[in-house]
């Protein structure tokens, strides 16, 4: 007992220390810090007041208790709802494209200088492509759909098999055995996770491209076995985060012949029929049949659909994995760090304990609320219901911790990709005219990085008490019981607000 009790005061000493401590460490990207005005248990507190506000507020003027499965739409006219020669000519250029560069970020990182900020490969996949795609998707939809390379690619060894065997199939088109669900996509991301933000030589490009490779092999096989959209859905990481954020985009895409989705494997129509934002459906029908429209921004977090326990996991491993980026930039990680150092001497081992045990406490901490919302309500659904009935509110703020962390990445160092895209291998190229651009590395500050923070951390967790407000007024019949299940779920938002200015404040700020 004395052993744990000794645990237990140096922890909290530790997390006292890391409180009041002045840290050194700069912000990424700047070489100042921004001195706060006024102090950071303000900001903190007062995020934290503003979303306990807004529950107040949603709680009070949101009571139509209808279940919400139609949203006012306007059909995009113009080149997107074109012929279908138009439409294939854009899919194909898009196609090609997105396949052009995964070819040139595998050949870059193996013959290119291994110099990464010379290098083509790692600023294109992480900075353009991880940072950039993730802020497509919340604009314009599940954009990843029309341009995965790997789809692309396995379209057209499809095609061309095809035309050699007159009309047979590549894919053994296994069938996919349900009850694994996204498990395949969930343990893809944790890789993907931990090779970006564990891994000590994510950055060099020959690493780089031997990860794509190896990725591209299972991706490929995966498709191979089971058909390119069973494994999109259930097997490929990338193709479900980006979807899942597409489904705040104020963009969707429809198919109105109802036929067509009785070929699709996928469940892509909600309750009244309709199939929205199914690439299987939509890449399968006639462009008569095919509608881009505008929604409401966030309309498709309030989908009535059924959601599986292993999308829950998913959900959760994404925002956990955000977080626990944000979270080793401060003090108290290196505390923790520094404590450890001695028994594990392996920094890649202290980054995969960190990372798991990150996703394991989220995952144990939203079912611990899951629980506290069953039992306000009498225990009317078993908590695994309750926990991938509201997963969806939580989306906003895995969005919204993506742009506080990693929007001043894109602004600066996103910038190389100007001089790389006419020297991608760092020989000493200028094939567009462009090597010589100089970066702006002025073009934001901490003060900006600290502003987006505060804005975009506040406003993704407001918007996720709306979800989960509407989303409870779905599923429980009596507006009591949607208002008392609520009382957990705005415990967590306030507290997850306040941590997560807590943390990102560490590396941009100096504090008063």
């Amino acid at each position: 007992m004395t052993g744990y009790l000794k645990l237990l005061f140096a922890i909290f000493n530790v997390v006292i220390l890391a409180f009041v401590y002045q840290s050194d460490v700069l912000a990424h990207g700047f070489g100042e810090r921004y001195d706060l005005p006024l102090p950071l248990w303000l900001y903190v507190s007062g995020g934290g007041i503003v979303v306990f506000s807004s529950f107040l507020a949603i709680g009070f003027f949101l009571q139509n208790r209808e279940i919400i499965s139609h949203y006012p739409t306007k059909k995009i006219v113009g080149i997107l709802n074109g012929s279908r020669r138009i439409q294939q000519g854009m899919l194909g250029i898009l196609g090609l494209a997105s396949a052009g560069i995964l070819v040139l970020v595998i050949i870059s990182g193996f013959i290119g200088t291994q110099i990464p900020s010379e290098n083509f490969s790692p600023t294109f996949v992480w900075i353009i492509w991880w940072t950039g795609m993730a802020y497509l998707s919340a604009v314009f939809g599940n954009f990843w759909a029309f341009l995965n390379p790997w789809y692309v690619l396995f379209s057209f060894f499809e095609r061309l098999y095809r035309l050699v065997s007159r009309g047979g199939e590549i894919s053994l088109k296994v069938p996919y055995p349900t009850q694994i669900g996204c498990w395949p996509a969930i343990i893809l991301y944790l890789s993907f996770a931990w090779f970006e933000l564990v891994y000590p030589e994510s950055a060099i490009p020959v690493r780089l491209s031997q990860f794509i490779l190896v990725y591209s092999g299972i991706t490929l096989i995966g498709m191979f076995l089971f058909g390119k959209e069973m494994w999109s859905r259930n097997g490929d990481p990338f193709s479900l985060c980006f979807g899942l954020i597409g489904k705040i985009a104020p963009v969707e895409a429809r198919v109105s012949d109802p036929q067509i989705c009785k070929e699709c494997t996928a469940q892509c129509q909600w309750s009244d029929g309709v199939c929205i934002n199914c690439s299987t459906c939509y890449f399968m029908a006639s462009p008569i049949d095919r509608e881009i429209l505008f929604r409401p921004f966030g309309a498709g977090l309030l989908q009535s659909e059924k959601v599986s326990v292993p999308t829950m996991i998913f959900v959760i491993v994404v925002l956990s994995s955000v977080s626990f980026d944000g979270f080793t930039s401060t003090f108290l990680w290196q505390l923790v760090f520094s404590g450890v150092y001695g028994i594990i001497p392996n920094v890649t081992v202290t980054g995969t304990i960190g990372l798991v045990g990150f996703s394991v406490v989220f995952l144990a901490v939203y079912l611990f609320f899951s629980a506290l919302m069953s039992a306000a309500t009498s225990w009317r659904m078993p908590i695994l219901a309750v926990g991938t009935a509201f997963i969806y509110s939580l989306i906003p703020i895995a969005l919204a911790y993506h742009l506080a962390h990693y929007f001043s990445y894109l602004l600066i160092q996103g910038q190389l990709i100007f001089p790389l895209a006419s020297d991608p291998f760092g020989f000493g190229w200028n094939l567009f005219n462009s090597g010589d651009f100089v970066i702006n590395i002025a073009i934001v500050n901490a003060k900006f990085a600290w502003i987006t923070a505060l804005i975009s951390i506040i406003s993704g967790h407001v918007i996720a008490i709306y979800v989960a407000h509407v989303i409870a007024m779905r599923v429980f019949t009596e507006r009591v019981q949607a208002l008392r299940s609520q009382y957990p779920m705005v415990v967590l938002m306030v507290g997850y607000t306040m941590l997560s200015l807590w943390t990102l404040a560490q590396p941009l700020v100096e504090f008063r």
